[in-house]
């Protein structure tokens, strides 16, 4: 009979300590390992030099750490942005971006691997969902990504990377997937991530974006941590958006937006709207007029909202018959909201030469080890 054998990064250290405890060891010793894992981002067992030798051989034989296993890795902006392309076991694969700033480094992660919601502009969105991801091999994006920051400042001398402690400064799980699709398994990668004893990344330092799952945003509402909330919306009526984005025949816009506003009025918190920008779709002036009052219904008129829209230019996917909205509408439509006092920014982009920016996530892989529908 085969055994699973446990990995070290799907347990809490309550679980840790469960570990440890049927292997007749003190319970500190999993305090010691949640730390190498957490704090000194260890992914070797003998690198745990605070265990006893024994300990770290059961730990080679009997346990895994993680799960993911890098089969590419791309870089652009002069190492700057990092795509990582990880093999799961089962073959399927997902893609994880970091971006490194001078003063800050940010990840984004997969909680899936592909995607059931089908939004068209979306490369993801064309694998249709493979499986779900576990606790475990969504924190280990986040560990990855921050040995990655620890690797660039050794290498560079810590001159182009000031961020504190040459760590990861921000998680936003916008990578392949629907986290509220996955919300268990997400929300306990968000727990461990937060933990103090471990990981220690603030809650406001997370960011999570739906595409509209309603019981999701209703259910992160009553959550305690205060991560961000950002929601794709990408089209300001319900003809055009259930086109672009099919959930909202399930969730329309009414629906979502009243959650929103539920959102907002228990927990103080702006949400971010996602726009993405194709040309002649939903980027002309009359459309940004339609959007500002959409967001501004039931709002005063230049009171201030708890909104803020963030604009997307449409990244290629070959196959796909959109265009990318020329930055001459790309402004137009950004004056418009502007004008009508809806906060408003353009996102600036990185990676778009390795697929690694918004929506060009594919998890396009062929090789023996990695068989998935592309």
């Amino acid at each position: 009979m085969t055994h699973t054998l446990p990995v070290l990064s799907n347990a809490t250290l309550s679980e840790l300590t469960e570990l440890m405890h049927s292997w007749d060891q003190p319970a500190f010793r999993a305090r010691q390992i949640y730390r190498q894992l957490y704090v000194n981002l260890v992914d070797d067992p003998d690198a745990m030099t605070d265990l006893p030798l024994a300990l770290r051989q059961r730990l080679a034989t009997e346990a895994r750490i993680d799960s993911l296993r890098l089969e590419r890795l791309q870089t652009a902006d002069d190492g700057m942005t990092r795509k990582a392309l990880f093999a799961l076991p089962g073959n399927a694969v997902v893609e994880t971006v970091l971006m490194i700033y001078p003063d800050r480094a940010t990840v984004c992660i997969s909680t899936q691997a592909g995607c059931a919601m089908g939004c068209v502009f979306c490369a993801t969105g064309k694998l249709g969902l493979l499986r779900n991801l576990s606790s475990g091999e969504i924190v280990e994006q986040a560990l990855w990504a921050a040995r990655e920051v620890r690797k660039v400042a050794a290498e560079q001398g810590g001159v182009r990377v000031s961020a504190p402690a040459h760590q990861i400064t921000n998680v936003v799980f916008m990578g392949m997937g629907e986290p509220f699709a996955n919300y268990d398994r997400w929300w306990a990668a968000v727990e461990r991530l937060h933990d103090p004893q471990g990981f220690n990344l603030g809650a406001r330092h997370m960011t999570v974006s739906t595409v509209g799952l309603v019981p999701g945003i209703r259910r992160l509402a009553q959550e305690q941590l205060p991560i961000n909330l950002a929601v794709s919306l990408h089209a300001p009526d319900d003809v055009l958006r259930s086109a672009l984005v099919p959930v909202n025949r399930r969730y329309p816009l009414a629906e979502l937006l009243a959650a929103t506003r539920d959102y907002i009025a228990r927990t103080r918190r702006r949400v971010s709207f996602e726009y993405v920008l194709l040309q002649g779709r939903n980027d002309s002036p009359e459309q940004a007029q339609q959007l500002a009052a959409l967001l501004r219904q039931d709002a005063p008129a230049r009171q201030p909202l708890l909104y803020h829209v963030n604009l997307i230019p449409w990244n290629p996917i070959p196959g796909t018959p959109l265009g990318r909205s020329e930055r001459k509408r790309v402004l137009a439509f950004q004056q418009v909201l502007q004008d009508q006092h809806i906060p408003c920014t353009v996102r600036v982009e990185r990676g778009v030469e390795i697929a690694a920016a918004c929506g060009q996530l594919l998890g396009d892989h062929q090789c023996e080890h990695a068989n998935v529908r592309v």
